[in-house]
């Protein structure tokens, strides 16, 4: 599992893992909803990750830990 760091601008959310100064943009997320929030996350290199579902963070940007699931790094 590795510490990652989710961000939100203009045109959505941004990942951001600080341990390989990896930063991309996130295409899609399992679950955006305030009462269920995270899952499965693919970014726009084609990787995946999954972060533990929980409830939203109230504020972004926001550390949470996660696993790499598939793709590229």
């Amino acid at each position: 599992m590795a510490n990652i760091m989710i961000r939100k601008n203009e045109k959505g959310y941004s990942f951001y893992m600080p341990k390989r100064d990896i930063e991309d943009s996130i295409v899609s997320m399992e679950f955006d909803t305030p009462e269920k929030w995270g899952g499965e996350i693919k970014l726009g290199n084609g990787g995946a990750y999954y972060i533990e579902p929980q409830t939203a963070p109230a504020r972004l940007p926001y550390s949470v830990r996660a696993r790499r699931i598939d793709g590229v790094e």
